[in-house]
């Protein structure tokens, strides 16, 4: 592939996205990859990631974290989009692989032998839950009323 300038093609250029505080568009548009496939459209739930822009509020997030966990996760999203290619020997990183391809790779990070690809899915799928199911929008569908004292 012509070293670093072939995996820069590989990657592809990620659209543009104003306001991103901490992430990279492209490490943005990974995670909103791995939020989109964590939490689809039209699964259990009719809203999915997409809605809620899952990769925004992660961004959000970074703002208030240590230099070193900002540059770990960064890390983790870097891996994450070349995993395909290091583990799976495509020719393609993981925000070009199809729909279904997406599915199979992330899944083949959660079961892992791998401590290092399994703590990574972990880590994202965590918190890509945390904050989809904190979305009042989401309640009804887990039964959850609501606060018992609502925010003021």
């Amino acid at each position: 592939m012509g070293g670093g300038g072939g995996l820069l093609a590989l990657r592809g250029r990620a659209a543009r996205v104003a306001g991103l505080g901490v992430l990279s568009e492209h490490a943005y548009r990974t995670l909103a990859t791995i939020a989109r496939v964590h939490l689809p459209s039209g699964g259990p739930f009719e809203a999915g990631a997409d809605r809620f822009d899952l990769a925004r509020a992660f961004d959000r997030f970074l703002g208030g974290e240590s230099p070193e966990n900002v540059r770990d996760l960064r890390r983790a999203l870097v891996l994450v989009e070349y995993g395909p290619l290091l583990f799976e020997r495509r020719l393609a990183t993981f925000s070009n692989l199809p729909p279904d391809a997406q599915l199979a790779h992330w899944r083949s990070w959660m079961e892992s032998g791998s401590l290092l690809r399994r703590q990574v899915s972990v880590a994202f799928r965590k918190f890509l839950s945390l904050v989809f199911y904190d979305r009042p929008e989401v309640w009804p569908h887990v039964g959850y009323p609501g606060p018992a004292v609502p925010p003021a």
